[in-house]
């Protein structure tokens, strides 16, 4: 979920306590410098941080166990139920902020439905997830691959007639003799009808024609009263002979419908329904036939109505309208528009709602009904949970906390956040303490417990949980980001860096971002101000400071007044140097003060794209080659970017076929480089290394600048060295260097290895920590080129760097395990696997489970990693021993 749900303790406080102009005079060139009286005053204003987020998510105390319960299910349960399971998988996983997973559980949530429904819903899901991705569409369209993958149902197909809908046996039921047609008449018309064949539309048609009522001796009805038209009637009279309407118009379908439904016609409502059904292609047709839907009972139509407006999303929820459908439409009804699926249904609602504006009035309504819908512990809890996020963000402070309670209860630990909360608004602040307390020594504590109860308490004890909080779960930015601020507030500025690039060393929050340019601001370094506010706005454009009173841009604007201004030559000269010292946040301010001039912005945003996807921000990077494509300078150059879209979003192939397509109108390096990625990803034949190699040796004949060659020749080094030409690759990796490559030592150092040069690798690693910023891999690389004890030491340094790789945890425990102590190896793994879901800690932690005699230890550790990853081939083989005889079917 995108939506932000700040502390409402917090926000009111620093709304009127930041006063930005005092830094930064609205005129510009009338930044002065400060007194240090005003500066310390200015300072607390400035730095002040947030509490962190209630986040309105599923967040277990045990994660792995509840993923590996899910998987357990999905091998017994019926079909029926599979996607009520992937669903919760989904809330998992989005609750551990992994974005992939989460599509691929929804994914497999629409691959597995077994009603339209169901398959409406998700389908739907997938698409709002995508939103922002017609690009990809259409350019798959132009490599003859269908690109509409979650496209519209033609649901009357989905949902055949019901079998109990038949004809109806006509049996005369008085001995007279009547003739074979009856007149209904309808004002001054009449409609001569087949007395049998009216008499089959239903029973109450049969028992009036046949039976023994008076209408069964007469051969003229007056039908006048029964809000039929005679067209209408003629329509009637024509399916009873043939079994089909003709083109009749919408208004006369529905008159049709409601007389269908009051004369029990079910075959003439079914086709009624069917033919309205194929009728709705817009919204306001959903609108105005959706009434009709939910009154008359027709279940075709009403789903049709439905995918309307779920593929709408989420501008239908701006139609209060639709809305209303959504919110007032009583249980039978819901039943009618979704059949069982109400709450997966209201689940993808509230959430689209919520993105919207979480305080909405929609958003409130919807997660009602989400708890109404509500058919297990854990879909209550959830729903529970999320609207008291929502009434606590609209201060309904007595609405959220039967409510928080009613999920704690549920069994969601992580509601208490929410109890706590609303205790220290009301004042109770040591009752908050006291309850988060209680949290961490009843189960297993984890980081967000420490980080919620170091706001209840002051001085040490609030140091204690916020390095307790970050030893447990340190990819929590608050405890970084309060410590950095306290220290800031001792006129420690050093220090405050430091603990604010710890973060921002393997995550780059936008958050921490704006803490720092605050650091910078404070202390007139107004350089790197301006380098973290670009970083800013290369993320997120319309970015907005200061708890959302300030456009990030106009502080960028402002601050520049105060820095020198760099010439072309300026920038690709200070590009080079911040490339080569691998500062990846540095060159991205430097290409967007590039993007101002009028140098070839394709090759900028391409640029800009790679170091994005370095800094592991996917979507933003995405975003930097759309651009990229959208400001091409030429056919062939657009073509190419085309290529690294498909490729980036795993379509290999198509991506491939772009670059031959750019390489036919000219021969250029990105093309050639391009096809040499493409090729060596979505070929399996080993032969195919020399094509690439060629490849390469092609792109490096091309002009490009030394940023590119140094990436081709390193990229040419790593495919001789798998060929074993080490003197090759020790070239390419030379030359490299020579132009400033930096990553080139890590390919060189390899060489060296291969060549028993195991000094000579740790040295040429030695070179590359020295000169990069951004260093962990290249600790977690040189470890693999000494003895133990510097290879620990070296791991250590990766985990302070980056405690979200996962290589140094995997060792210490493979150490400790070798040294027989079992038990310190598996709680290695277990402290990394509480905050990052990774199949290779889980799997060596079922291994470890397996080997001292845990098979349920074991079993749960391979259910969850399968979870993570369905086809690892080591954790099914696993699985299927640990689990006994039977073979693990996928």
């Amino acid at each position: 979920m995108r939506t932000f749900f700040p502390s409402e303790s917090c926000k009111e406080t620093q709304l009127n306590a930041l006063n930005p102009q005092s830094w930064l005079q609205v005129e510009r060139g009338k930044l002065s410098k400060l007194s240090s009286q005003s500066s310390s005053s200015s300072i607390e204003s400035l730095i002040k941080v947030p509490e962190p987020q209630i986040l309105p998510y599923f967040k277990p105390v045990d994660y792995v166990e509840v993923l590996a319960q899910i998987h357990e299910e999905l091998e017994s349960c019926p079909p029926q139920e599979r996607s009520k399971l992937y669903l919760l998988q989904f809330q998992v996983f989005r609750g551990l902020g992994e974005v992939k997973l989460m599509r691929r559980s929804l994914r497999l949530a629409w691959q597995k439905a077994r009603t339209v429904h169901e398959k409406l819903i998700f389908g739907a899901w997938l698409k709002y997830e995508k939103q922002g991705e017609d690009l990809i569409a259409d350019l798959l369209g132009t490599c003859g691959k269908c690109a509409e993958e979650f496209g519209p149902i033609d649901v009357a197909s989905q949902l055949p007639l019901d079998i109990n809908v038949n004809s109806h046996e006509c049996v005369s039921m008085n001995g007279n003799q009547v003739s074979t047609n009856v007149s209904f008449r309808i004002g001054d018309e009449k409609i001569v009808c087949d007395r049998q064949k009216i008499s089959g539309l239903s029973s109450p048609f049969n028992a009036m024609l046949n039976g023994c009522f008076t209408e069964s001796l007469c051969e003229d009805i007056d039908f006048s009263e029964n809000n039929i038209s005679t067209s209408g009637m003629r329509a009637v009279k024509e399916f009873s002979m043939t079994g089909g309407l003709s083109d009749a118009p919408p208004n006369l379908l529905l008159e049709i419908l409601v007389f269908a439904n009051k004369f029990c016609c079910e075959r003439l409502k079914d086709a009624c329904d069917r033919k309205l059904a194929s009728l709705v292609s817009n919204r306001e047709d959903a609108v105005g036939l959706m009434e009709y839907a939910l009154e008359e009972n027709t279940p075709i139509l009403a789903a049709s109505c439905l995918q309307v407006f779920l593929r709408d999303l989420p501008g239908c929820l701006n139609d209060d309208r639709v809305v209303e459908i959504f919110i007032h439409a009583h249980r039978q009804q819901i039943s009618i528009m979704v059949g069982p699926a109400s709450f997966s249904l209201y689940c993808l609602l509230s959430e689209v709602a919520m993105n919207l504006d979480p305080r909405s009035d929609k958003a409130a309504c919807f997660l009602e009904r989400l708890i109404e819908f509500a058919e297990t512990d854990q879909q209550r809890l959830m729903a529970f949970h999320q609207l008291g996020c929502v009434r606590l963000l609209r201060k309904e402070y007595d609405k959220a906390k039967p409510l928080f309670e009613s999920a704690v209860n549920a069994g969601h630990n992580y509601s208490v956040v929410g109890l706590a909360r609303l205790g220290y608004i009301k004042g109770h602040k040591l009752l908050a303490y006291e309850r988060l307390s209680s949290e961490i020594s009843t189960v297993t504590p984890l980081g967000w417990m420490h980080q919620e109860r170091s706001l209840y308490c002051e001085g040490d004890k609030c140091w204690e949980d916020l390095e307790k909080a970050t030893e447990l779960d340190p990819t929590l930015t608050y405890p970084y980001m309060y410590r950095a601020a306290s220290l800031m507030r001792k006129q420690n500025a050093q220090a405050a860096l430091a603990e604010i690039n710890r973060v921002l060393g393997f995550k780059l929050a936008l958050e921490c971002l704006e803490l720092r340019f605050c650091f910078y601001l404070a202390h007139e370094d107004y350089r790197s101000a301006l380098r973290d506010v670009q970083a800013i706005l290369t993320l997120s454009p319309d970015y907005r400071m200061f708890e959302g009173r300030v456009a990030a841009s106009q502080l960028r604007t402002l601050v520049r007044e105060h820095v020198d201004n760099w010439t072309t030559a300026d920038c690709w000269l200070q590009l080079y140097d911040r490339w080569s010292s691998v500062d990846d946040i540095g060159s991205l301010s430097v290409i967007y003060q590039m993007l101002e001039s009028d140098a070839a912005k394709g090759v900028l945003y391409f640029r800009q794209s790679l170091l994005l996807l370095r800094l592991n921000c996917p979507e933003a990077a995405m975003r930097s080659l759309q651009l990229a494509r959208q400001h091409a300078s030429s056919e062939h150059e657009r073509l190419v970017y085309e290529g690294w879209i498909l490729y980036d979003t795993g379509h290999c192939k198509e991506g491939l076929r772009k670059a031959e397509e750019s390489i036919k109108i000219k021969r250029s390096f990105e093309a050639f480089f391009l096809k040499a990625y493409a090729l060596a990803d979505s070929s399996q034949d080993p032969s195919c290394s020399s094509t690439v190699v060629s490849l390469l040796e092609d792109a490096l004949k091309c002009p490009s600048d030394r940023l590119r060659k140094g990436q081709a020749l390193n990229n040419l080094g790593s495919v001789y060295v798998d060929c074993g030409k080490l003197d090759l690759a020790a070239d390419c990796y030379i030359n490299a260097l020579k132009i400033l490559h930096t990553r080139a030592h890590q390919g060189l150092a390899r060489v060296h290895f291969l060549r028993n040069e195991k000094g000579n690798a740790y040295d040429e690693m030695t070179q590359l920590i020295e000169k990069a910023r951004n260093n962990a891999s290249a600790y977690e690389k040189r470890s693999e080129y000494c003895d133990r004890e510097l290879t620990k030491a070296d791991l250590e340094m990766v985990t302070q760097l980056d405690p979200l790789r996962v290589y140094p945890y995997r060792y210490r425990a493979a150490v400790l395990m070798d040294g027989h102590k079992e038990k310190e190896a598996i709680a290695e793994l277990t402290r990394a696997i509480a905050f990052k879901a990774d199949v290779h800690l889980l799997h060596l932690r079922a291994a470890f489970h397996e080997h001292i005699g845990d098979v349920l230890g074991a079993l749960r550790d391979c259910r969850a990693a399968l979870s993570v990853e369905p086809n690892h081939p080591e954790m099914l083989e696993l699985h299927s021993r640990v689990n006994g005889p039977e073979q693990y079917m996928t």
